[in-house]
């Protein structure tokens, strides 16, 4: 049987998309084929001729999906700079939401056990943000990879943190992960309250 141009295509990205929800939601280690296959509206046996392993569909899932956040925080540090990312970034909606957030908030201690082509994919597209981070900070900031490491470090401990205690203790978090970013930037802002 014959199918239409590009099919094979879409039930690629579909699969990723699956994938990648996933995985944020429930872990690498807590999603298995089956389920992704289902949800994808695909049988288990179409798996195989899109991705070799599992292994594989999580190296290039989260690829893609690194790829999607450095154009969203492009987007974003041009709309309203980094005070504006601080905000969305370490929101009560993107906390609440991990199958549509950061998967490097929700991944990296799984990411730390992949297998090493995996790891330096990361490596390589987490220091790409890194440096976009980098050219958004003020003029006055010195070793300015060495501070949007520790803001992009930062960003994801305090979404981790917040994510893994109950509401109140949460919204804390959140406040003082913002508060030390924008010290660690050297961003000014209205007092804390405000945060």
């Amino acid at each position: 049987m014959r199918y239409e141009k590009g099919r094979k295509d879409t039930s690629r990205r579909r699969i990723m998309d699956v994938a990648v929800e996933r995985f944020r939601t429930d872990g690498i280690a807590g999603s298995g084929l089956a389920t992704i296959m289902k949800d994808a509206g695909l049988t288990n046996g179409a798996f195989y001729p899109h991705f070799p392993s599992k292994a594989d569909l999580v190296r290039e899932t989260i690829s893609d999906s690194l790829g999607r956040q450095a154009v969203w925080l492009r987007e974003v540090l041009d709309e309203g700079g980094l005070d504006r990312l601080i905000d969305i970034y370490l929101s009560p909606e993107h906390r609440d939401h991990p199958g549509q957030g950061c998967a490097s908030a929700a991944l990296l201690p799984e990411l730390a056990r992949q297998p090493e082509e995996t790891r330096g994919m990361y490596a390589q597209q987490s220091r790409a943000l890194v440096l976009l981070l980098a050219e958004a900070l003020p003029a006055h900031v010195e070793a300015r990879e060495d501070v949007a490491c520790a803001i992009f470090a930062t960003l994801i401990g305090t979404l981790q943190l917040a994510r893994a205690v109950d509401e109140e203790a949460s919204s804390g978090i959140l406040r003082s992960g913002k508060r030390a970013i924008r010290t660690l930037a050297g961003l000014t802002r209205a007092p804390a309250s405000q945060a």
